[in-house]
């Protein structure tokens, strides 16, 4: 194993620490469209890096990922909220109704995951893909537990005594939003969630992982429990998509049931494929580029080229959004196979190898 040199390590370090003090500080500048764009990228990041797990690195294709989000979102209300608006709450305290919000989505996939264990491919995507109707078929009818078509209110996190609501607080003269205050929540959830991830598939769990993905009786056959991963794997993957939809429920302060459908998890598996499969970073990666990408189109919808507001004769800046993407993810398949963080990786090996050439 070649080493790195001093010089790179260094620089790499000070590029960490720069990254860690700028997105610490982006709340006391950047104004609320920007700070709810960058909440979205980062719950979507948090359910990206969980796909990632099962479908980059055990090779297992869900469609049903949305179903566990909206699980995890009208989960947390439902255990939050205290009935005031009409609908059956339980009136728990948040920080515990996000656990067990989370906890649910876990337990729905446990549900599934004897499915999951036996089943690969487009038949374990067909599989999954029912629930996205079986959950879309709740969330409209269930209407005392979601609201039915006009979804409910997401009742405000309280943490240590601080509600992440749109009251005021003042820090250093700048006054904090529900944005401003949950954007450290939400970087705190995503650093965990990367960091437990890549410690899985750096470990010998994730060696198994890519066992079974590269080929599944050659694993069997040294020993690996296959079933028992892949439904393992599963499992994680619906929590990390419960949390995902407790985050993104927190920002939009409301859910409702169109959000939860087909349209999302192709939006997942296209961040997996555009970023890079099987990579944390990969994951992170391109959430970011789906998720910003029609916030951006819709802010500047007027200065750019045939992009314009829906009914306005021009294509709407989501249509629009999902072109590109699209566009992106067939020139990721044909040209980038291991995604964008690999040219990235690419470029940092080649110039590890010209300073050891030096």
């Amino acid at each position: 194993m070649r080493r790195r040199p001093a010089g790179f390590v260094r620089a790499r370090v000070w590029v960490w620490g720069a990254g860690a003090v700028l997105l610490l500080a982006l709340p006391f500048y950047l104004d609320r469209f920007w700070l709810q764009a960058g909440l979205f990228a980062m719950a979507a990041a948090v359910g990206a890096i969980g796909l990632n797990l099962l479908t980059g690195a055990t090779g297992q294709l869900s469609m049903g990922h949305a179903f566990f989000l909206a699980v995890g979102a009208y989960g947390y209300c439902v255990f939050a909220g205290d009935g005031g608006d009409g609908l059956s709450g339980l009136g728990l305290p948040t920080w515990l109704a996000a656990v067990l919000a989370v906890a649910v989505a876990g337990l729905a996939g446990g549900v599934f995951s004897p499915i999951a264990g036996r089943l690969r491919g487009a038949y374990l995507g067909i599989a999954t893909l029912a629930l996205i109707f079986i959950g879309q078929h709740v969330l409209f009818n269930a209407r005392d537990l979601t609201g039915g078509f006009n979804g409910r209110d997401v009742p405000p996190l309280s943490l240590f005594g601080l509600t992440f609501d749109d009251s005021e607080l003042v820090v250093a003269s700048v006054p904090f939003g529900s944005a401003e205050k949950l954007w450290y929540v939400g970087l705190a959830l995503l650093l965990g969630c990367g960091l437990f991830a890549r410690g899985v598939l750096r470990g010998r769990p994730g060696r198994a992982m890519n066992a079974i993905r590269d080929h599944r009786i050659a694993a069997g056959v040294l020993g690996v429990p296959v079933a028992r991963y892949r439904a393992a794997v599963f499992v994680l993957s619906s929590m990390y998509a419960g949390l995902a939809g407790v985050l993104l429920a927190l920002v939009f302060q409301r859910t409702v049931p169109d959000y939860f459908g087909i349209t999302l998890s192709l939006e997942y598996l296209a961040m997996i494929v555009i970023g890079g499969l099987g990579s944390v970073a990969g994951a992170v990666v391109g959430a970011v580029f789906v998720s910003l990408l029609p916030q951006l189109l819709t802010r500047y919808s007027d200065a750019l080229p045939l992009v314009s507001a829906p009914g306005t004769g021009g294509i709407a800046p989501g249509e629009a959004s999902r072109y590109l993407y699209g566009a992106a993810v067939v020139a990721v398949v044909l040209f980038l196979p291991g995604g964008l963080v690999r040219v990235a990786a690419r470029r940092h090996g080649k110039e590890n190898d010209q300073g050891e050439e030096r």
